[in-house]
Parts: structure tokens; sequence; C-alpha cells
């Protein structure tokens, strides 16, 4: 791999998106109320520059910048892409939701400050550039999530806080005993030194950098507070929480996990793995407002893509898989947030029934994206569980490739509680009606994000020859 040692241009995306966020924070300090929305179009025009900056880059060989603290390949690059193009895609519910609004040109620089550091995290090759990764994807979370002026967006403000706050602890105390053993924070030293560092020590070190990392992908232990924040917050921000950070936290594990000595991590990533989607299935089954049941089924989808970063080094399927997989459940999971965005009052299963005879194409995306995240083919989720089953069994863990196809039969089940009631006639029943003239961006974000899916399924020949370069 070429070396670089500065050359800031290559990170041209990163710095769009945190001088966007800057602007965008600044700029709407002087712009009134009634014209905020050019503040979102400015957002957008950021979010584009960066997913065009990232492709360009996505041309040239594999380097690093900043003596090797950051990568810059096609695992970044792919990131690059899907964390702008989340992020521009939930401008779409923002603009509905958040449309002036006291703090709109604030959300939008938090979602930029936030999209940074995914893609900080994403491209991370280097401890200290994982820490500044994580902090800076954690914080502007907290006040998207208290943004929704509500007792119970408080709580769930004070309680990701308080969890942000212990995982982040963790994460740097990780990150002070892998650097203390060492004497580097680099990961090409951190490789050829751990090897010969005390095998205990450096399994509880890998426990508390992956541990803090859960966090800020969702999956446990860290996922106590991704389900309250996603039933008490705003639509633009649950969306977005439940999808764009997971990124680039899964990404960190996997760079992280190559660094390690094999002896450290598998077991316990494969345990997290499987302690995620079954407890994320399990609780979700349960829900009845549909923002918490999918709070529960993030949790559920950070187990399935941990599975290919427990093969990482053993199986050539790893890392092409999890990005497919991640390229699938971004378009995904933004079209069922869309749903619940596009029809605010309904806050229980049973107010989406009769929405097929009223609404047929919006009744159509959410079909579409909860069959998605079942991994139902010919979606692009499917494919995603199907080579992430495959990868985990080319890497000697064919019982987790079971725990796999297993957990995607349960998830079926709570799945059709929402389905079920979308296709069945209303009756006597009173329907919560919503103008859909009010919330016409949700919905349009909703049925082209579910089409985005099922495009993504069926052209995965060429996404694969891309991640898999």
């Amino acid at each position: 791999m070429e070396t670089e040692m500065m050359r800031p241009l290559l990170l041209l995306p990163e710095m769009l998106l945190a001088g966007g966020a800057l602007a965008a924070l600044i700029g709407g300090s002087f712009v009134p109320r009634h014209r905020q929305w050019t503040i979102r179009i400015f957002t957008a025009i950021v979010l584009a520059a960066t997913i065009v900056a990232a492709a360009i880059q996505l041309r040239s060989p594999a380097t690093s910048a900043f003596d090797d603290s950051f990568a810059v390949d096609t695992t970044t690059g792919i990131a690059r892409i899907l964390a702008a193009s989340g992020t521009l895609l939930i401008l779409a519910i923002a603009a509905d939701e958040i449309s002036a609004s006291a703090r709109e040109s604030e959300s939008y620089a938090l979602l930029l400050f936030s999209t940074a550091g995914t893609v900080l995290l994403a491209g991370a090759n280097d401890l200290l550039a994982l820490a500044v990764g994580f902090l800076l994807a954690s914080i502007p979370l907290y006040a998207l999530i208290g943004l929704a002026h509500t007792r119970a967006g408080a709580e769930a403000t004070m309680k990701t806080y308080l969890m942000g706050a212990l995982f982040g602890i963790l994460l740097l105390l990780g990150v002070t005993i892998l650097s203390g053993l060492t004497g580097t924070t680099g990961y090409a030293e951190l490789a050829d030194r751990l090897a010969d560092a005390p095998q205990a020590v450096v399994t509880v070190a890998a426990v508390a950098v992956i541990a803090g990392l859960m966090f800020k992908a969702g999956g446990v232990p860290g996922h106590f507070w991704v389900p309250d924040a996603a039933q008490a917050t705003t639509a633009t921000a649950a969306t977005f929480l439940t999808t764009v950070p997971k990124i680039g936290a899964l990404l960190a594990v996997y760079r992280l996990a190559t660094v390690l000595p094999p002896s450290s991590w598998p077991l316990l990533v494969a345990a997290l793995a499987v302690a995620s989607m079954t407890l994320g299935n399990l609780a979700a089954y349960w829900q009845s407002d549909p923002r918490r049941l999918l709070g529960w089924s993030t949790v559920s989808q950070v187990g399935f893509l941990l599975v290919p970063i427990v093969v990482a080094g053993r199986s050539d399927l790893a890392l092409p898989s999890l990005l497919v997989y991640l390229t699938g459940y971004t378009a995904t999971n933004i079209a069922a947030f869309a749903v619940s965005a596009a029809l605010p009052e309904h806050r229980d299963l049973v107010d989406y029934r009769g929405l097929a005879a009223q609404r047929p194409w919006l009744a159509a995306a959410l079909l579409v994206a909860l069959l998605g995240l079942v991994g139902t083919p010919p979606t692009a989720v499917f494919v995603g569980k199907l080579t992430t089953a495959t990868a985990a069994w080319d890497g000697g863990y064919a019982w987790l490739a079971v725990v796999v196809f297993g957990n995607s039969v349960l998830s079926l089940f709570y799945y059709l509680r929402w389905i079920t009631p979308t296709y069945r006639d209303a009756g006597d029943k009173p329907v919560v009606k919503t103008r859909l003239s009010d919330r016409r961006w949700s919905a349009r974000l909703a049925v082209s994000a579910a089409a985005l899916s099922l495009v993504a399924g069926l052209a995965t020949g060429p996404l694969w020859y891309v991640v898999s370069r």
C-alpha cells in the first residue's frame, strides 16, 4: 500500500463534511426562520459533493494519510458514500418534520458533524484517530435526540448520554492499555508488537475497545439506549441514529479485529453477534410502537453485521459481505423509518390497519422494507445475509451460519405483526388518518428507498465487484 505522510486533500470528503457543518451552524444564525430551507439545500449540496469526491477517490490506489493514521481505500470510500448518501436521504424526512423550526439549521449541522465522525471511524488506522472519530460521531447524537423537546425525549437523551459516557470510558481504557503495552497507537505497529504482549491483558483491552464501539453501533452490550431513542426522538434523528453511525462503528471493529491477535477477539465478537441478533429479535416481538420495534430490529441487525467480522482474516468473503450488507441495510432501514415518518400519528401497529386500501404505494414500500429486513429475495439485505452466512461457513464457523438463518426466520414473526394489519380490512375500526400532503417528502422517500433496496439486490454483481476489489 502506498503511504502518504500528509496530503490533506486525501481527506477532502471529511473536510467537506466538517466544513459544511461549521458553515451550516454559523450561517443558520444569520438566516431568518422562514428561510432556513436554504441551509437544508446547502447541506444537500455538501453531501452530494462528498459523495462525488469519495467516488472519484475510489478509482485511485489504496493509500493512507497523516502518517498512516487514516486509511484511504475501497472500504473507506464505500463508507463515505454510504454515510453521506444515508444522511442525504434523511434530509427528505427533515424537510417535512423540522422545516422552519427553531433549531433547523442546528439539526443539519449536527447531522453533518456526526456523519464526519462516522467516516473518520470507518477509516481510522490509529487508536487516537479511532477515539476522535468515536467522540465526533457520538456527541452530536445527544443533541439530536434532545431536540424532540418532550419528557420522553429528555429521558432518552440522558440515557444515551450516560451510556455514551460509560462506553466511551471503556473505549479509552482499551486504547490506553493497547498503547501502553506496545508504545504505539498505529495499527501497523500494533499488529507486530501485540504478538509478544500478555494475551490476557490484550484480551481485556480488546473487550473494552469493542464494547465501546458497540455503543456506537447499537449492539449488545451498548444497546440499551437505542429503542428508547428511536421511540422518543424525532423521526429525523431516529432514522439517522439507527442507520448512519453503524457504518463507521462496524468498519472500525473490522479494522481493529485484523490487527488484534486471533486468540483475543473472535469468540467475543461471535458471542456479541449471537446476543445482539437473538435479544433484538425477542425484544422486538413484544413491541406495539413501530419505531420502538424498529429500534430493537436495528439491535438485531447489528448481530448479523458482526458475523463477517468474526471470520476477518479467515475468509475472503468477510469484508465484501459486510459492505454489501451495510449498503442494503442503509436503504432498507431508511425506507422503514420513512413510512413511520410519513404517518406520525400511527404510533401503534393497529393504527396501520387498512393502510393498503388507502395508501397502496406507502403500504408497498413498508412491505418491501420489512421483508427486506427479514432478508427476503431479491432485496439487498437478502444478499447481505446470504453472503454473511457463507463467509461464516467458509471461515470455519458453520454454527454461526445456522444461527443467522434461525434468527432470520425468528424475525419474520414480529415483522408480520406490522405487515398483517397493513393489508387487513379496516372494518368498523376507525382508521387514523394523516394528510400525506404535509408529509409528502417522507412518503416519497419511503417509496424511493424501498425501490433502491430492490435495485441494490438485483444489481449485486457490480456492487460485489466494487467492494471486493
